[in-house]
């Protein structure tokens, strides 16, 4: 049970990654702010969890079941909070899909969006009559930059993202008049053992219906230089936690937190040109025509990047 004075935070999707991380961090707050509620569809899969938490478990964090596809499921988890008050609500739960539209299935399509974007609704439509009754909380959705910005063979994940990005920007601005705030973190690629586990399983699967050249764009152009990204470009679970701890504490939480400084030039693209053409075509040629020099790219990039972070931390402005 939370102490007088604590936050109340439920977290989705805490078995590994993101939700992992961002528990950890938060049950670890040397102020004891949070009394955190990490959920998982599966407690048999908590230890990682309970391992990482050390003694913060059983004291500012307790793990809960809570299926974010289940109505049930949803209900039970938050009713068996006290008072089902909640500070703040963290849906990070999510599964990703990755190939050519054509060899994917239906059913595997509608999977995504069941977690991806109704398991959030799910939660929000749960959680928010409470927190407009008492006129304070914080919602806050792992998103992707994925949300903002197609990449291709991520076409169905990219559009379970960009879904949720338009029904909490939607939301968000009728939560201002009930003092709720909603908040998106969108990460870039992040280093899970779920997205190293699921490029290892996609560079094997077959994919019926799939012409042979696709195929051949996929595993020849996609995959490598998609291990290039998340090698040079990738973060941490953690760095995404420090992002999500930095948001909440915020006096003004920002609407949009995009975690890797390196995509904010590859999204502003977009706005850049209103017929769309110029992100298309420099996504085109990244992926056709620059495959072989990409790790250079990325390595390159990498290093502006800490430059210019270096530079601001010694700045005496």
């Amino acid at each position: 049970m939370a102490s007088a004075g604590q936050k109340v935070v439920l977290i989705t999707g805490c078995s590994s990654g993101i939700g992992l991380g961002i528990a950890v961090m938060l049950a670890r707050d040397k102020q004891q702010r949070y009394y955190v509620i990490a959920t998982m569809r599966d407690l048999k899969r908590q230890d990682k969890l309970v391992c990482a938490a050390g003694d913060t478990y059983g004291k500012t964090l307790t793990v809960c079941t809570l299926d974010v596809c289940s109505n049930e499921s949803v209900r039970q988890c938050v009713d068996s909070v006290k008072d089902r008050h909640i500070d703040i609500l963290i849906n990070n739960a999510g599964v990703g899909l990755v190939g050519p539209v054509e060899g994917l299935s239906l059913d595997d399509m509608m999977k995504v969006f069941e977690t991806n974007f109704f398991g959030a609704v799910r939660m929000i439509k749960e959680v928010m009559p409470d927190m407009k009754k008492r006129r304070s909380g914080h919602i806050i959705v792992i998103s992707s930059v994925m949300g903002l910005q197609g990449v291709a063979f991520n076409d169905v994940y990219a559009a379970s993202k960009f879904a949720i990005e338009g029904f909490c920007e939607s939301l968000a601005v009728q939560l201002l008049k009930f003092n709720v705030t909603m908040s998106m973190i969108e990460p870039g690629p992040v280093h899970t053992e779920f997205e190293m586990k699921m490029y290892d399983d996609v560079s094997k699967k077959e994919y019926p219906n799939t012409d042979p050249e696709t195929m051949h764009h996929f595993r020849t152009c996609y995959l490598p230089t998609s291990v290039n990204i998340f090698q040079g470009l990738g973060q941490t679970p953690e760095d995404i936690a420090k992002v999500t701890k930095k948001v909440i504490e915020s006096p003004r939480p920002p609407f949009r937190s995009l975690t890797n400084p390196l995509y904010t030039p590859i999204v502003a693209l977009k706005y850049a040109d209103d017929s769309g053409d110029l992100s298309l075509h420099t996504f085109y040629h990244m992926l056709y025509n620059l495959g072989g020099v990409m790790h250079v790219s990325v390595r390159i990039m990498k290093v502006l990047s800490f430059s210019c972070m270096r530079r601001r931390a010694v700045s005496p402005d």
